[in-house]
């Protein structure tokens, strides 16, 4: 991974601080004004948005405010309501059909990244990289990039491969108006070093986590080498991979309740698949946010992503059949370095976040969706009884609330590691076991 083509040189709230570009309109309207762009049949080449004229995009919640939102969706699958399909809401196809599609769709974005890979130059010659290891992983990854292209016109030339056409592109003059919002993405920053010496002055005030054992620290360990190397001064895209194998876990500990319950072995964890499906709702619309931002735009890191992401489920799959305890604990310290990632991120970059206007599925979210799923996962806020309604005014609210949910996510993962905990919950929402209600007279 480290040789990657395409690899780059490498709980205080931090208050709201930007102004509220919202007003009244009436009540019970859940509408969007023009913002959701129509998706692309999974069947062709993908291409971007249709771009609209330019003008404001109003939100409208379902408290009636009215809300500018980003113009358009920057993401690879582009559509604020896609959920990484095309046709939302459908069956899906047979797994043959999926993979076939999924296959066309990749191979023309994979052999463009290999020949041309404009995308990644742009990158380079914005953020040259900088240490040792950077440049050695830079030089490397071009020979790879320059050799595979040379294979892929040979290919070509021979007739095994047809010949690669141009992928798609946007009008000058509607690159012209959204490259604004693009341009301030491009300037965001994040320093590894200083999440590092963040996480350090954490375990120094609070302590470190129980002890771990060492075949659960080393892949969170990989987790996080491989994102500070391939990802520095790409914090969108960091971030994007994160959430994509920050997901996986609570997969894995839904299949094996699952598992458990169907073989007759325990039939007591309803209430943690719940929790856990929660969390992974929560984690989703991290993702999409992170996608609407531009972070899935570069073949590669689709690639490393999804790839890790089927790794780390066998791996989790593994840990929750040996400790339940291990793989929550895994999970926690996973969280606690997004938390730390997401508040250095914040400090980094609070101005220009608050300059740009919030992503449709960030709003759609923190302010259009029955919270009843958001509030589940949330172990503190039912101790205090104080729910969480977050802003979303700009991305730096966005940003906060991410930032937050990893913090609560912290949270129930500790909570995880309590044997009871499940009960303590359940009575906690005032429902108590069945023999609670019974009596002898």
């Amino acid at each position: 991974m480290l040789a990657s083509p395409f690899a780059l040189d490498s709980k205080a709230s931090l208050g709201r601080g930007a102004a509220r570009r919202c007003s009244r309109a009436p009540r019970g309207l859940l509408t969007v004004a023009a913002i959701v762009t129509p998706a692309v049949d999974s069947q062709d080449v993908p291409s971007p948005s249709p771009l609209p004229k330019k003008r404001n995009r109003i939100f409208t919640d379902k408290d009636g405010v009215r809300i500018q939102a980003m113009p358009v969706d920057y993401g690879f699958r582009a559509g604020a309501g896609r959920l990484y399909q095309d046709h939302y809401g459908e069956i899906p196809k047979s797994v043959w059909e999926l993979a076939s599609l999924n296959f066309k769709h990749e191979l023309d974005q994979m052999r463009h990244s290999f020949r041309h890979n404009p995308y990644y130059r742009e990158l380079y010659a914005r953020n040259p990289p900088k240490t040792l290891l950077a440049k050695l992983n830079c030089r490397v990854g071009q020979a790879m990039a320059n050799g595979l292209g040379k294979v892929d016109e040979l290919l070509e030339k021979i007739g095994l491969l047809p010949e690669l056409k141009p992928l798609p592109s946007w009008s000058p003059d509607a690159l012209a108006e959204f490259d604004e919002i693009k341009d301030k993405l491009s300037k965001l920053t994040i320093c590894n070093e200083a999440v590092a010496r963040r996480e350090a002055a954490r375990i120094a005030a609070d302590g470190d986590m129980e002890a771990t054992p060492i075949a659960v620290k080393l892949p969170f360990l990989a987790l996080c080498w491989v994102l500070d190397v391939v990802y520095d001064k790409r914090p969108i895209q960091k971030f994007w991979v994160l959430e994509t194998v920050a997901r996986i876990p609570y997969f894995a500990y839904i299949s094996i309740l699952h598992l458990y319950e169907s073989l007759g072995f325990w039939r007591a964890g309803a209430e943690l698949r719940k929790i856990h499906f929660a969390e992974e709702w929560n984690e989703l619309h991290h993702l999409q946010i992170m996608e609407s931002l531009g972070g899935d735009q570069a073949w590669f890191d689709r690639f490393l992503a999804e790839h890790a992401a089927v790794l780390y489920y066998w791996l989790l799959i593994a840990f929750y059949l040996v400790s339940p305890k291990v793989a929550y604990n895994f999970m926690q310290r996973v969280e606690h370095h997004a938390a730390d990632t997401y508040c250095e991120f914040l400090e980094s970059n609070r101005e220009l976040l608050a300059s740009i206007p919030p992503p449709v599925v960030a709003l759609n979210y923190y302010r259009n969706q029955d919270l009843y799923l958001f509030d589940s996962f949330q172990t503190s806020s039912k101790a205090s009884g104080v729910q969480r309604r977050p802003d979303c005014n700009t991305l730096l609210d966005v940003f906060i609330n991410v930032r937050d949910d990893e913090l609560e996510h912290v949270a129930t993962m500790f909570a995880m590691q309590n044997e009871e905990i499940a009960k303590q919950l359940a009575i906690g929402r005032g429902s108590p076991g069945p023999e609670d209600h019974l009596t002898m007279e």
